[in-house]
């Protein structure tokens, strides 16, 4: 895809979502701040729904597996056990001219030469230096640069009162997982689980991203949905593949189109996996990461036991055997999941001579899974017939919306826009205009545009068997 093409199609995607109320920048009215997203009402119903789909297929339906939601703010030593605090930074360079400032390790992969995370300051300066000539400014066009130096991107926070210069400083989360290692031992405790186990959570985390970009796709808050399975020592090479099965396959569940995932491994291993993969979707600049599938082995629960002291190691209930489990981890952005479904979901095509904009979201994803509407708003007998069926169904099915704002055609291409996968109308003939039609709709399919009559009261129903 040629990059004009890329940028229309993201600000398209832009554009829809801040016109039908999926995504806002963050603090608009006053400027706005890089890298902070609001979710509006459709965005948040979407996202919700998300989360549902992944909650459900990790944990609900799950046997053997355990939810948690751990606080934010966790005890500073657990960022210096998991190494985030030396080993969590960006390699960063500074234009000389207008200050802007750069990921060296990104546009060092865009020329085509990889710089290994494990690198030293002083061994990224020495391959940056190499390759200088091939590096402009994106915003100058200058090649001038500064010196690489290493930037951490934990977000510090003044939790409590920390005026003496003494105190240690507290992080907000650089990653949501933490928070399932620090319980490993109560979840084990209380609910006595048998290996292999898992345990999810969704939470956010916070990075000092110095160059946010991409839209929803790298920004400085979002929210994290991981899963750690609990395994015995060496016993992660069929697990893993499992793994990593099981996760494309819900992908491809949730209606994402199949050429538009692949998997891609590490070659430069971060320094607490043993083997990784991505799930990688096409988004409009091309393959990037979804979702990181991680064989972390033994490292974090061996870190987390050798600075806090307490012995992490599982009891076999059987056989008494202590062993520190190893771990497979999945973590997957809501926010680049949510991108990527958009995305996805984006299409155009003609109905009667004029060009349709649709979102076709899978139904149980969809923000509004049914938009209930009078033909004509200035007829009482047709507005109190449809407001009946739109509160029975309501009861039902929660994401249903109303709207009699516009022409019915307007009202359609609303509804198209935002995903909906049902439009039903009420008519003269839902009134007995006609008698043999009495008390039956007009439904209108999203995706083909087709319309059908059905009773009201079949309306339930056949929602509920679609989504």
């Amino acid at each position: 895809m040629e990059k004009s093409s890329q940028k229309s199609v993201m600000e398209t995607i832009v554009s829809l979502a801040k016109r039908r109320g999926f995504v806002f920048p963050g603090s608009e009215i006053y400027g706005g701040l890089a890298g902070v997203y609001d979710f509006g009402p459709r965005g948040v119903e979407l996202l919700n729904n998300l989360k549902r789909v992944w909650w459900d297929a990790n944990v609900s339906m799950r046997e053997n597996w355990y939810g948690l939601d751990s606080g934010m703010f966790k005890n500073p030593r657990t960022w210096e056990a998991s190494g985030h605090t030396s080993g969590f930074s960006d390699p960063l360079a500074e234009c000389k001219k207008c200050n802007t400032r750069i990921r060296v390790d990104k546009v060092l992969e865009a020329i085509g030469v990889t710089a290994d995370e494990k690198m030293s300051e002083e061994e990224i300066n020495t391959l940056f230096d190499a390759h200088r000539a091939e590096i402009a400014c994106k915003k100058c066009g200058e090649h001038n640069f500064s010196a690489v130096r290493k930037f951490n991107l934990l977000v510090k926070s003044n939790l409590g009162d920390f005026t003496s210069d003494e105190a240690e400083p507290v992080y907000l989360p650089g990653e949501a997982s933490q928070g399932i290692y620090l319980d490993y031992k109560n979840i084990v405790d209380s609910m006595h689980p048998k290996i292999p186990f898992g345990v999810a959570q969704i939470g956010k985390a916070f990075r000092n991203e110095i160059s946010p970009r991409n839209f929803l796709f790298r920004t400085r808050e979002f929210e994290q949905a991981d899963t750690q399975l609990f395994i015995k020592p060496n016993e992660n090479k069929e697990a893993y593949e499992s793994l990593k099965k099981e996760r494309m396959e819900w992908y491809l569940a949730l209606g994402i189109r199949e050429e538009n995932l692949r998997f891609k491994q590490h070659e430069n291993l971060v320094f607490y996996a043993k083997d990784a993969w991505d799930i990688e979707y096409k988004y409009p600049w091309g393959f990037d990461e979804l979702e990181g599938i991680h064989d972390r082995s033994d490292y974090d629960l061996t870190q987390h036991q050798k600075f806090s002291g307490v012995d992490l190691r599982y009891v076999d209930p059987k056989t008494g055997e202590k062993y520190t489990p190893w771990i497979l981890e999945t973590s997957m952005g809501l926010g680049r999941l949510f991108l990527a479904v958009l995305t996805d979901a984006y299409y155009e095509d003609t109905v009667n001579n004029e060009t349709r904009v649709v979102l076709k979201l899978s139904p149980k994803i969809a923000p509004v899974k049914a938009m209930v509407s009078p033909l004509l708003k200035n007829k009482p007998a047709l507005v109190d017939k449809a407001r009946k069926i739109y509160e029975e169904l309501k009861k039902d099915i929660p994401q249903i919306m109303w709207d009699d704002n516009g022409n019915i055609g307007k009202r359609y291409r609303r509804q198209d826009e935002i995903g909906t996968p049902f439009c039903i109308t009420i008519d003269f003939d839902t009134l007995g205009e006609k008698p043999e039609m009495e008390n039956t709709v007009t439904l209108r399919h999203r995706d083909s545009g087709e319309q059908e009559r059905v009773h009201a009261n079949e309306l339930a129903s056949k929602i509920r068997a679609v989504i």
